[in-house]
């Protein structure tokens, strides 16, 4: 949730009567988040939005399974060696890692969906590696472009159009509690603090477009880990206006304000956006630690409650050798794990880093997919050894 958006046009109260010019009563359709206590948004379509069909639809991405148990270690995923399989976005995922709380994914899509998408099991949240596109919801047109983060809320029927002629690399997270900013970002009102690092300002809300008919009528909904078809008896985007919190948006991670300190601080200064089990965080480019003595490389340490993930955009990074972008790193709770050999040393004296990174720290222990084991650094274990 961000702050409440009015599109379009709505009646002066929610649940009355509302007539289109001729006269002809509209329909309202009420999207709710914990039954009806938690974040929601109206939107007002012509025609009745709950009349689908079942259907055969043939969509979908192949759902996570996971491999043989292994032994614990610290992993490194070559998320670039992957096969870059294109298609639609709703049947280009490859997960990799999950757990009960997410679902991260790698994708190559090169078309449109064909179909309309509503994730019921969880929140969506791409970062956008490189590529660009369109989410077209029943609540408008989202315009997202390469380094942005892209949220998609569970239950927004929606298709995505990446743009053609351009190459797409996308980390999906499906997040399966609810997406929201974390709580030390927000005063007592839910405003973005000032002290904050980023405003309302910094995001990207959806842009309406008005009753619009793509010719478009199959509809894919996930749930319980399954693809449903439907079809729906008119166009869903037959929207005149909404209002709510409820809508997708984009920010751009680099609109994200690193902190820094005398020291080294902890991950939890670059948290950006919280979950059930997960904490997602941002490293930018910025300067480093101050003090006289700093070590800016981050220390070594054991993760008692968490596992550790990381994935490599761009930049020097510094901690690690071996690691490109698109490189995953999975470091699981109750290994210590730090720098490479050289790094920790080597980083004295440094003034910045140009390091771009997404991290994810999740309470459940990640399960790895076959996907992620073709491509595996083998010898990324011991490549700590000095």
């Amino acid at each position: 949730m961000l702050e409440r958006v009015v599109a379009g046009r709505v009646p002066r109260k929610h649940h009355i009567q509302f007539r289109d010019e001729s006269g002809r009563l509209m329909f309202e359709e009420c999207l709710t988040q914990a039954g009806f206590e938690g974040p929601y948004t109206i939107a007002y379509h012509l025609r009745e939005p709950h009349t689908q069909t079942l259907a055969e639809v043939k969509a979908g991405w192949e759902l996570p399974k996971a491999v043989a148990p292994r032994p614990l270690a610290k992993r490194h995923y070559k998320t670039q060696e992957l096969p870059r399989k294109g298609g639609a976005p709703v049947n280009a995922r490859m997960p990799l890692l999950f757990n009960p709380d997410v679902t991260i994914s790698i994708l190559f899509p090169s078309e449109p969906d064909p179909v309309y998408f509503v994730n019921a099991d969880g929140d969506d949240l791409f970062y956008i590696h490189q590529g660009g596109g369109i989410v077209r919801s029943v609540l408008g047109d989202l315009r997202f472009e390469a380094e942005d983060y892209v949220f998609i809320p569970r239950g927004i029927a929606h298709r995505i159009l990446p743009d053609a002629g351009k190459e797409q690399y996308w980390l999906s997270i499906e997040c399966k509690g609810a997406l929201h900013l974390p709580r030390q970002w927000r005063n007592e009102v839910g405003q973005l603090r000032m002290d904050a690092p980023y405003c309302h300002r910094d995001f990207r809300k959806v842009e309406f477009k008005g009753p619009m008919d793509e010719g478009i009528r199959d509809l894919l909904v996930k749930r319980n880990e399954a693809f449903h078809g439907f079809c729906y008896q008119h166009s869903p985007l037959d929207v005149v206006g909404w209002d709510g919190t409820v809508y997708p948006w984009a920010f751009p991670i680099l609109n994200f304000q690193p902190r820094a300190g005398l020291v080294h601080l902890p991950p939890t200064w670059h948290g950006t956006f919280a979950a059930r089990g997960a904490l997602i965080c941002s490293f930018v480019p910025r300067v480093v630690d101050f003090h006289p003595e700093a070590i800016p490389c981050p220390y070594p340490h054991s993760s008692i409650d968490v596992d550790e993930f990381l994935f490599y955009c761009r930049g020097n990074f510094t901690s690690r050798r071996g690691v490109g972008p698109g490189s995953v790193s999975h470091h699981p709770a109750g290994v210590a794990h730090g720098p490479h050999p050289g790094a920790y040393e080597g980083s004295i004296g440094h003034r910045e880093t140009t390091e771009l990174a997404v991290m994810l720290d999740v309470v459940q222990p990640l399960e790895a997919t076959a996907a992620a084991l073709g491509v595996e650094d083998p010898g990324y274990q011991n490549s700590f050894i000095p």
